[in-house]
This record gives C-alpha cells, sequence and structure tokens, in this order.
C-alpha cells in the first residue's frame, strides 16, 4: 500500500485552478433551493417540516431545504443502525478500509465542489474551503491506514501451554454530532472513524450546514458502504439530540462544538437509562481561547503574521483560532503596530470572489454575539482595527484587534467565536506563560521565540494539547499533529491520530490452554 501523505492544496495562483473552482461555483449554485430528504437505511424519506439552508453572505438566499427528523424518525433511524450493525461489525476491516480509500477517490475527484458548496452555504473563503476538502480526504485515507494495522490487536505474552490474544472489537451505535465550522473535515472524519471500525453511525449535521453532510452520504454509497450503516438525521438538538444521547441503544456519542452543549451531553450520556447495558463513551472537543506568546527574543514579522492569520483566518471561527496574544513588553507596541497594519490590508466580501481573504460569519446569532463583544472591547481595552459589522446583505463583521486588555477580562477568557482578538502585555515571558494558562480551556496555543530555555518551558509548562512553536496555532494536519485539547476544550481524543480509533473499540484478551 502506498504509505500516508496528505492531500496536497490546491494553487490558486494558477489560472486552470481558479477556473475550475469557478466552475464549482456554479454547478452549486445551480442546484440552490432543492429538497433534500432524510436517509435511513438507504431509504429517502421527505418530511414537511425543513431545515432551510441559507448563504451568511447573500443572507436570504436558500441553499436548500433540508427534511427535519423528529424522535418518531429518529427511533426509526436507531433501530436500523442497530440492527445494521449485527452484520457489518462482521465485515473484514480490509473491506471497512477499503470503503473509506474509495470515499476518498471519490472525493477527489469531487474535491472543487464540495469546497464550492461550503463556500456559499459556509461563508467559507477558496482557501479554507479548499483544505477543509483536503483534510476530509486525509481523515479518510489515514484512519483507513490505521484501522489496517489495529485489524491483528496487538502482541501479548503467553506461557507454555497457553495461547493468549489481544485484540479490538466494535462498539455498537455511535451519534455523531458534528459542526458547522469544518463541515465537511470534522463531520467526515468523526463519521468514518466510526464506520472504519465496525461501527453504525447516526450523523446529525450542523443545522447551518446539511448540505455538506448529505453530499458526503452521496460520496459514501457510491463508495460501496451498505445501506443502514451511516444514516442522515438531520434535526433540532432538543428534540432529536437529547433524544439519542439519552437512547439506551446508543453505545457511543462523539460530539464537537460548544462547551455548554458537550457539558449537557456528558451529562446527559451518563445517566444509565431503561435497557441500558453499558456505559456510554463520550468523545468530545468543545472549543478553545488560544493564545500566541511573544517572547521579546522573536522574529516580530513572523509573530504578526502568525497572529492575524491565526485569529481571522475563517472569521476566527475555528476552535484553535487566535483569540489571545500575549506580547512581552519589550516589543509590545512594535509587534501591535504591525498586527493593527496587517488587519486593515485584509480584504472583507463575498467569498465567491476569490481575492476576499475573509467573509462572513455563520448567522444571525452569531452576528450578534460576537458583534456584543465590541462594547466590552471598548469597556476592557482600546479597539485599534476594525470594530465594524454589517448585516444589511450578509453577515460581515470586520477583522477587530483589540489592545490593553487585562488577563483576566472578559475578552481574554470568554469564546467569542469570531473575528476578534485581543491582547495583552506581559513583563516577561514566565508571565506570559501565567497568561497563556490562565483559561478553563486548553486546546491550542503558539510561542514566538528564538530563545531555546523559553522554548522548552513552554513544551513543559503551556498546557494545551496542540502546542506550536514559531508558526500560527491553527492548522493542524491528519497524521502529523493530532488535534484534541484539556480541560473544558474537551477529552483530548486527539483526531488524526494514531489512537483515535481505539475510542471507538474495545478490548478483548482471549486465553486458550493447550
Amino acid at each position: 500500500m502506498i504509505p500516508y501523505t496528505t492531500e496536497p492544496l490546491t494553487d490558486f495562483s494558477k489560472g486552470e485552478n481558479r477556473q475550475a473552482y469557478q466552475e464549482a461555483l456554479e454547478k452549486v449554485q445551480s442546484e440552490l433551493g432543492k429538497d433534500y430528504p432524510l436517509i435511513i437505511g438507504g431509504e429517502r424519506i421527505l418530511t414537511k417540516d425543513k431545515i432551510v439552508s441559507y448563504n451568511p453572505a447573500k443572507k436570504t438566499e436558500v441553499v436548500g431545504n433540508v427534511s427535519k427528523a423528529n424522535q418518531e424518525l429518529a427511533e426509526k433511524a436507531m433501530k436500523t443502525a442497530d440492527e445494521t450493525f449485527k452484520t457489518w461489525s462482521k465485515v473484514k476491516p480490509e473491506v471497512r478500509a477499503d470503503i473509506l480509500f474509495k470515499a476518498a477517490a471519490i472525493t477527489k475527484r469531487r474535491r472543487h465542489e464540495m469546497s464550492a458548496l461550503m463556500t456559499i452555504e459556509a461563508g467559507k473563503p477558496w482557501v479554507e474551503a479548499d483544505a477543509d476538502t483536503a483534510e476530509a480526504i486525509d481523515f479518510m485515507e489515514y484512519y483507513g491506514r490505521q484501522m489496517l494495522e489495529l485489524k491483528d490487536g496487538k502482541a501479548v505474552q503467553s506461557r507454555p501451554g497457553e495461547n493468549n490474544q489481544f485484540g479490538y472489537i466494535s462498539l455498537g451505535v455511535g451519534v455523531v454530532i458534528s459542526p458547522w465550522n469544518f463541515p465537511f473535515a470534522i463531520m467526515a472524519g468523526t463519521t468514518v472513524a466510526a464506520v472504519v471500525t465496525g461501527n453504525t453511525v447516526l450523523l446529525k449535521p450542523a443545522s447551518t450546514t446539511p448540505i455538506i453532510a448529505y453530499k458526503f452520504i452521496e460520496i459514501l454509497e457510491e463508495a460501496g458502504l451498505p445501506a443502514g450503516v451511516v444514516n442522515y438525521i438531520p434535526g433540532s438538538g432538543a428534540e432529536v439530540g437529547d433524544y439519542l444521547v439519552d437512547h439506551p441503544r446508543t453505545r457511543f456519542v462523539s460530539f464537537t462544538g460548544s462547551r455548554d452543549v458537550g457539558l449537557r451531553i456528558n451529562q446527559r450520556a451518563a445517566v444509565q437509562n431503561k435497557g441500558q447495558l453499558w456505559i456510554k463513551r463520550v468523545i468530545a472537543e468543545m472549543g478553545g481561547k488560544d493564545t500566541i506568546v511573544v517572547d521579546k527574543e522573536a522574529d516580530l514579522e513572523l509573530a504578526a503574521q502568525s497572529i492575524v492569520k491565526s485569529a481571522f483566518g475563517f472569521s476566527g471561527q475555528k476552535c484553535s483560532a487566535c483569540s489571545r496574544a500575549v506580547i512581552v513588553e519589550d516589543v509590545y507596541d512594535q509587534v501591535v503596530a504591525r498586527v493593527v497594519e496587517l488587519t486593515n490590508g485584509l480584504t472583507v466580501g463575498d467569498p465567491t470572489d476569490y481575492h476576499h481573504f475573509m467573509a462572513t460569519v455563520i448567522d444571525e446569532a452569531a452576528f450578534k454575539k460576537v458583534t456584543s463583544y465590541f462594547e466590552v472591547a471598548n469597556e476592557e481595552g482600546r479597539i485599534v482595527a476594525g470594530g465594524t459589522a454589517d448585516d444589511s446583505v450578509g453577515y460581515f463583521v470586520n477583522p477587530t484587534v483589540v489592545v490593553d486588555v487585562a488577563p483576566n477580562a472578559r475578552l481574554m477568557q470568554e469564546e467569542i467565536f469570531g473575528p476578534i482578538v485581543a491582547i495583552s502585555k506581559v513583563k516577561d515571558f514566565d508571565e506570559a506563560i501565567e497568561v497563556a494558562n490562565n483559561t478553563e480551556y486548553g486546546l491550542t496555543g503558539a510561542v514566538i521565540s528564538t530563545n531555546r530555555q523559553h522554548i522548552e518551558k513552554a513544551r513543559e509548562e503551556f498546557f494545551v494539547g496542540n502546542l506550536y512553536i514559531n508558526r500560527g496555532c491553527t492548522g493542524a494536519i491528519v497524521g502529523y499533529q493530532p488535534f484534541g485539547g484539556y480541560n473544558m476544550s474537551g477529552t483530548c481524543s486527539k483526531a488524526g491520530g494514531p489512537d483515535f480509533l481505539l475510542l471507538h473499540m474495545q478490548s478483548k484478551s482471549v486465553a486458550e490452554t493447550l
């Protein structure tokens, strides 16, 4: 087998690539307003109640109307998945992995179509959407290979007269609740991790980006995935989400989203419901409040570039986004001046235009939440760039830099999930690490420094699951930087890493006396 390598990103400096993406956008736009059914056991089910998906850059433009599951249909999906598990869990791991490889190949062929759909449904600029699709491909390729490594179990010792074996078996039905900010990569990654390990899935995608998930089900079907292995059931969290988390036949929940929802799922999953035979597993990634630390001994241009790109890529709507910068006082003014200059040079506009670095936030609720922090920013610091927004056509928030913010201020503690970065000044590197660690989250962080002792201190004391030295704090690569954090950032499940699939299986020891 060809060794795993990451899917290359598209070079949009080439005219033929720009032309191909433009054609994909036109294809997606030609399908606006279509109706999409639920998929349960391969059966397409149209419901009267719909989830309407809107284009966040043109807020009245309907991307599609998606059938909405209720509890009755959720129960139908659960019974289907539970029954399908009996056969799917017995399918050879090599066959399951091969379906992932086929799905990856199909995705490569439909790459620009999937990316263009994210540009319109999620407001992702070209480069961000392309990276999302590439990451989805990486998850399929990587987890397929990981399953082939795990299929025969691990070696254990045997004494004379006995044969001991240690292997892995599937868990059961998993509920995958996926986010809107990486509507393809995370949705696909969490789904195929469950599938390749022999589990069946109830997929409840984010209500703002359900069509991307539907298109992925089409890819899985084309790749040969049997009906009933993945069941597509978009619906409300209160009605369908809670029902499935509580369900006695749910074996595990794979969730990516906010801290509050993740904690609620964890609490509900801990309750034994009537007929439930197991302790449910919860695999949760719940966000962050991520810091870039700038030392006085540092490449200051690299520092400024890292802060701006990490803070404002996809409008700051990444759980890994740099929403805090902590800068040693010796270089504070210099770095801040360059951050402001770079921020003011960013282009903001409709993401279908390749030239725009930034576009919108996801919806009206996000727009209201993010812009409410402008008032907080004026109270807790000084806005030196941005601080403006316009929702007349779409949900556009300009990249905003707030300086002279106290380490314990709301701007430094609360996950805003938008294009706002707060900057604090500290006296030295030791204080910088203290401030970097003063949040309830622990997902990503970065240190810009040329001082080896300081770098080693950060390696030991900066309490995050993903630490980056002399680069930005976003952009973990599948198989290279397994992704997941501490504290309120989740269960440190390390997506795209060598132990992620183990969370979807249970080990079995068999000892035979000879």
